[in-house]
């Protein structure tokens, strides 16, 4: 089997600068091979460093107004009880201010809908999934089957694909017949 740089044998030369010469280009080719393989590492270490950094701008992009998206939940959820809290007495005496408010929830939904916030709004009757509700407590209702939605608290809500925050839900736990 034949070797790649064979080592040089002083026998083959004619003289002692041969032999020196030999084994310098030996030298200089071992260097060289390392040379290239710590470049093309080099090379390889800042691709992934290009494409680590990329993907690390895109997730801050995407996922750097967390906090600010959770902050704004407690806002939705109260503009949103102070609808659901009016009667139609109230109405027809604060017809005016209810509008407001409504108007506000609207344009807070479409602002949070434009920058990736996705309700979660289930429904009684659906099924819980633990991905995206979060059980506030259990209770055998009648008609109903053992882990079914009964009751939403609260809507959940995703920024774009990940869970900001559960639905709080109520579910059944009523047992099957």
């Amino acid at each position: 089997m034949a070797q790649e740089n064979p080592s040089p044998d002083t026998t083959e030369f004619e003289s002692v600068e041969d032999f020196v010469q030999a084994d310098e280009l030996d030298a200089l080719r071992a260097e060289r091979d390392d040379m290239r393989d710590r470049f093309m590492r080099a090379l390889a270490d800042a691709e992934n460093s290009r494409k680590r950094a990329d993907r690390d701008r895109r997730e801050a992009e995407q996922y750097g107004s967390t906090r600010l998206a959770r902050d704004l939940l407690p806002v939705f959820d109260n503009l949103k009880r102070a609808l659901d809290a009016t009667t139609d007495e109230t109405r027809s005496h604060a017809a005016a201010l209810i509008e407001g408010v409504e108007l506000t929830l609207r344009e807070l939904t479409q602002v949070m809908t434009k920058h990736g916030m996705i309700p979660i709004s289930p429904l009684p009757g659906d099924a819980f999934d633990p991905q995206l509700h979060q059980a506030m407590f259990e209770a055998p209702v009648p008609g109903t089957k053992a882990g079914n939605i009964i009751q939403v608290m609260t809507e959940g809500f995703m920024l774009h694909d990940r869970l900001l925050r559960p639905a709080q839900v109520g579910v059944s736990s009523t047992p099957a017949n």
